[in-house]
């Protein structure tokens, strides 16, 4: 693994200062390793918002892998693609859930994101039969919890579904952090993007990929800190380190652009 002084974050006081449209186009490309956004939003959103969370913990569902666990609250859709009425279910009981405590932070995250870079819009995605996508998902990362090296490309994994995200031409990931936690928990992200030869460092059974698979690649660090907006091209290669102490608590949705003008989006958990 190697560093590289051009594969580094851009951090953004968005309260002061709109960020900058090709910072977009930049993600896409792989220029830009992280974008963050800071302030954009209240402080008292994201509290009040990580308050309301807190009666719905004992409803968040865990994946377990032989080498790791997925503790989420919403279903994320890749757990799902070989049942999808079983997530389109799923995720209707989930936006009614969070519904019922007033659990807004993903629209007031999309309007700001929108507003931001002039989107002309930025909404949950849907399917031509009124099929309404999860529009967040929330991930509990406990002490002692890491996930390990991956990849998320949902126009790959999608490839014959027929469902409207496979035909996307572009994924972006936005993280919001509620909570940070006490070690650890860093993100991680390789300049390196997936490529059909490395599904021979994929562990069948286990969640993701060996390290050879970025072998050589720049590697950037980042550890957000509570009420960090962040986005990533989340088709990198990525891992979370070994979280210690307090939960680090993430809630978070997919960006999907249908075309290169990146002009308008829509989203998933």
């Amino acid at each position: 693994m190697q560093s590289s002084d051009s594969w580094d974050r851009v951090v953004i006081d968005a309260g002061a200062t709109r960020p900058d449209f090709h910072l977009l186009r930049d993600l896409v490309h792989g220029d830009v390793a992280v974008v963050v956004l800071r302030n954009l939003l209240p402080a008292q959103v994201f509290s009040d918002n990580l308050a309301r969370l807190g009666t719905l913990f004992d409803s968040a569902s865990t994946t377990a892998y032989a080498n790791g666990s997925l503790t989420t609250v919403g279903p994320y859709l890749a757990k799902y693609l070989d049942r999808l009425d079983d997530y389109f279910t799923a995720a209707k009981e989930a936006d009614a859930r969070l519904g019922d405590v007033s659990f807004d932070l993903a629209e007031q995250v999309r309007t700001a994101l929108r507003e931001g870079f002039g989107l002309t819009a930025l909404e949950p995605a849907r399917e031509p039969d009124g099929r309404e996508y999860a529009p967040s998902v929330v991930r509990i990362h406990a002490d002692g919890v890491r996930n390990p090296l991956h990849n998320d490309n949902i126009m790959r994994d999608a490839a014959g579904t027929g469902i409207v995200l496979a035909e996307l031409a572009h994924q972006l990931s936005c993280v919001v952090c509620l909570q940070e936690c006490d070690e650890g928990g860093e993100l991680k992200i390789y300049r390196k993007s997936w490529e059909p030869e490395d599904e021979q460092h994929k562990v069948p059974g286990h969640l993701g990929y060996r390290q050879e698979a970025v072998s050589g690649a720049a590697c950037h660090a980042f550890k957000p800190r509570a009420g960090d907006v962040y986005l990533i091209n989340p088709t990198r290669f990525h891992e979370i380190e070994r979280v210690s102490g307090s939960d680090r608590l993430t809630m978070g949705f997919f960006l999907g652009f249908a075309s290169d003008r990146l002009d308008s989006a829509v989203v998933w958990g």
